[in-house]
């Protein structure tokens, strides 16, 4: 399958319109995977399902011109990191849309009984992943392409020309880092 998904790859980044319909099918399970992963940090009763997220994501990558794909890790790892933004946008449209429209507007001492999520919210782990590209760019990739992405070290070391060590060693460091960020968002 993996050198299919790179055949079909490199032939649609050379405008092969068939072989983007071919890979669809190719990469499918793969693409669901990684929508699911997502999807299951998100809150409960969340209206984007992951079906949807991947037809977002995939639109969205359809829409990229004269890209050059080195393989499928690379083609995921991209997918990847379409998906976290597609919940970005999500999620910060419905939050433009708490604070207007038909939105009842109560004063500060009556939502103070109000409990905050206890869970990890995705706009304040896209702000640490941000923060992280602007300290080290490779740890924040190895973290989209191994926690949302689902790829292996091996994968990930691969896709970045560098040693498994390397990635294993960046790994561990970035979700320190993450870890600590997101504990003082909260």
């Amino acid at each position: 399958m993996s050198t299919n998904v790179t055949r079909l790859l490199v032939a649609w980044g050379h405008g092969d319109k068939q072989a983007f319909e071919a890979l669809l099918p190719e990469v499918q399970q793969e693409l669901h995977r990684i929508a699911e992963r997502y999807m299951a940090g998100e809150r409960p009763g969340h209206d984007l399902q992951a079906t949807a997220l991947i037809n977002e994501a995939y639109l969205r990558l359809v829409d990229w011109k004269d890209i050059q794909w080195a393989d499928r890790a690379h083609f995921f790892a991209m997918a990847a990191n379409m998906m976290r933004r597609v919940l970005v946008d999500h999620a910060r449209r419905r939050d433009r849309e708490k604070r207007g429209g038909d939105a009842i507007h109560v004063s500060l001492l009556e939502a103070a009984g109000v409990p905050s999520p206890d869970r990890a919210d995705i706009l304040a782990l896209n702000d640490a992943l941000d923060r992280l590209e602007q300290l080290d760019p490779r740890k924040s990739r190895i973290v989209e392409m191994r926690f949302f992405g689902g790829l292996t070290l091996e994968e990930a070391a691969e896709e970045l020309g560098v040693s498994v060590a390397t990635v294993r060693r960046d790994w561990a460091l970035a979700r320190a880092w993450l870890f600590s960020e997101l504990k003082k968002a909260v």
